[in-house]
């Protein structure tokens, strides 16, 4: 899941498979899954937490029936990490600090990909994407989308300790 792959020679365009995942999730409508608005969560279904990294880019995609998956345009990833109690409910917390901090995000049409140092917030809504983007560096000192930078980083986490689980195994 998080073993080193050799870097895409072109960051600038990642490789069609990675953008074929991330299309598909964002033109995946909340009924066709099954979900409808919660009184947990009201406005948003799934996310997307992209970090922009000079290799490339790492997708975390979260959605409210507990689904999660990481992908990246280098060619790594995970999928299926939901299935798992502890990767489940850190992405619901994800989901939480998303409906939390919403009205900090602003609607798009398409939610753009990361600059190389940033972390982009993509949350879906049942209305429309919303999207805001922070260097890395703020996010880890001190910014308003903190509090969902560390929600984001608390699934990273639990889906490295289920790496190491399977490694041990």
């Amino acid at each position: 899941m998080f073993r080193r792959r050799r870097p895409h020679p072109d960051h600038g365009e990642p490789p069609n498979l990675y953008m074929e995942l991330r299309t598909r999730m964002l033109a995946t409508r909340p009924a066709e899954v099954g979900l409808a608005p919660s009184a947990r969560l009201p406005r948003v279904w799934a996310a997307l937490m992209e970090q922009g990294m000079d290799a490339g880019i790492a997708s975390f995609v979260m959605v409210a029936d507990g689904t999660t998956s990481m992908y990246t345009s280098t060619g790594g990833g995970i999928i299926g990490g939901g299935q798992h109690q502890e990767v489940a409910r850190a992405t619901l917390a994800f989901l939480d600090a998303a409906e939390a901090h919403l009205e900090l995000l602003q609607p798009v049409d398409v939610p753009p990909l990361p600059r190389t140092g940033a972390v982009r917030f993509n949350v879906l809504t049942y209305g429309s994407p919303r999207s805001a983007e922070a260097d890395e560096s703020e996010l880890a000192a001190g910014h308003v989308l903190t509090p969902l930078f560390y929600a984001g980083h608390r699934v990273i986490t639990q889906l490295r300790l289920l790496d190491e689980r399977r490694e041990r195994r």
